[in-house]
C-alpha cells in the first residue's frame, strides 16, 4: 500500500458505513495521521472508529444543522489541526412519487444532500489549507431520470454544480474540487433509504449483471479507490470534474 496521504488530515462526513467508512480506512492505510468521520448516530461512529482504530475520531455531526457543523469545526481547531481534504460525502437517498411529495419530504432531501454540502464545506473553508482536496459525492441519478427519484436526482445534480463553481472560487488558494458519481453501489442505504427488501436487491443484482458492462453492484471498496485518487496528488491536474464510478453503466 502506498502513503498518498501520509500524515495528512482529513475529514469524512458520512464516514460510519458505506462509502464513507471504506473512504475513511483506505485513507488510514495509505499513512493517513487523523481521519475525522461525521454522522448522526453516535453508537454507528463508535462501531466504524473502534473498526478503524486510533487515528480515526469519530464525531457526531448531522450536516444539515448548523450547529454540529460548527461543533465540528471546533473540534478539528481543539487538535490543532489544517486540513488536506474534505469529502463531503454525507447524504440520503429516498424515493418519491410526484403529485405525492409533500413539503417535508423536499426539505429532508435538500436539507441534508444540498445544505448540508454547501454549509460543510464552506464552515470547513477557512482550516482547509492551501493546494488542498474538496471531494464531492454526487450520484449517477445526477444524469439519469430514474423513476420516483426526482427528489434525489436534482439535490445530486446540485452537488456536481458545486464542484464546477467552487473549482473557480478557489482557484486563488489552488484548492481542487471534484465530483464522485457512483452508480449501483451495495451500501445500507439500499434498506435504509431506498427500502429495498432482500428480494428488490438481488433483483437489481440480476439487472446490474446484465445492464452495467462489467456485470456486478460495486462493493463501496470500489468506489473508495476512485474517491482517494481525486484527492491524492496523482489528480493534481483534475480540477472540476465529474468521475462516473458505475462499471460503464451511463455510458452505454
Amino acid at each position: 500500500m502506498s502513503n498518498r496521504f501520509l500524515n495528512q488530515v482529513i475529514v469524512v462526513s458520512g464516514g460510519s458505513t458505506g462509502i464513507g467508512f471504506s473512504i475513511a480506512k483506505a485513507l488510514l492505510s495509505e499513512g493517513a495521521k487523523r481521519v475525522y468521520i461525521t454522522g448522526r448516530s453516535a453508537k454507528s461512529l463508535d462501531a466504524a472508529a473502534a473498526q478503524l482504530g486510533s487515528n480515526a475520531v469519530a464525531v457526531v455531526s448531522d450536516v444539515s444543522s448548523l450547529a454540529d457543523l460548527q461543533k465540528l469545526k471546533r473540534e478539528i481547531e481543539n487538535r490543532g489541526d489544517h486540513l488536506d481534504a474534505v469529502f463531503a460525502n454525507a447524504g440520503i437517498a429516498e424515493k418519491n412519487t410526484l403529485g405525492e411529495t409533500t413539503i417535508d419530504d423536499y426539505a429532508k432531501t435538500f436539507d441534508i444532500n444540498v445544505k448540508g454540502v454547501f454549509f460543510k464545506v464552506q464552515t470547513l473553508l477557512p482550516l482547509l489549507k492551501d493546494d488542498a482536496s474538496i471531494v464531492l459525492t454526487a450520484s449517477i441519478v445526477a444524469n439519469k431520470g430514474m423513476e420516483n427519484l426526482s427528489l434525489y436526482s436534482a439535490s445530486k445534480a446540485a452537488v456536481r454544480s458545486f464542484a464546477r463553481t467552487w473549482a473557480n472560487d478557489l482557484k486563488s488558494r489552488k484548492i481542487r474540487v471534484n465530483t464522485l458519481s457512483p452508480g449501483f453501489t451495495r451500501t445500507p442505504i439500499m434498506e435504509n433509504g431506498l427500502k429495498l427488501d432482500d428480494a428488490q436487491i438481488a433483483a437489481l443484482t440480476e439487472y446490474a449483471a446484465g445492464a452495467v458492462p462489467l456485470g456486478f453492484v460495486a462493493h463501496p471498496d470500489d468506489i473508495a479507490g476512485a474517491a482517494l485518487f481525486l484527492a491524492s496528488h496523482d489528480a493534481r491536474y483534475v480540477n472540476g470534474v465529474e468521475l462516473t464510478v458505475d462499471g460503464g453503466f451511463t455510458q452505454i
